[in-house]
């Protein structure tokens, strides 16, 4: 499992355990129903910072978000 899907998982589970605990002590439903998805309000955002920033080879396809890398580690190519 790759670290980005273990976060996801580890604050879905965290939001649903504050929704009980809220539920547990005010009784309120909807909670259940919106705190488990603030997590994908954010999400979009460091999508499009990361496409904005990421650099790929033409020839073989490498794509890095490293500012620092100009040229492709497989064959020289420089980036686009």
């Amino acid at each position: 499992m790759q670290s980005r899907h273990a976060t996801a998982l580890v604050g879905l589970l965290a939001s649903l355990a504050a929704s009980a605990a809220i539920y547990y002590y005010t009784g309120w439903v909807l909670c259940f129903l919106l705190v488990p998805f603030v997590p994908l309000l954010f999400r979009g955002r460091d999508d499009e910072r990361e496409s904005l920033t990421r650099r790929a080879c033409p020839e073989c396809g490498y794509a890095t978000s490293d500012p620092e890398v100009r040229y492709c580690p497989r064959d020289g190519t420089e980036l686009d």
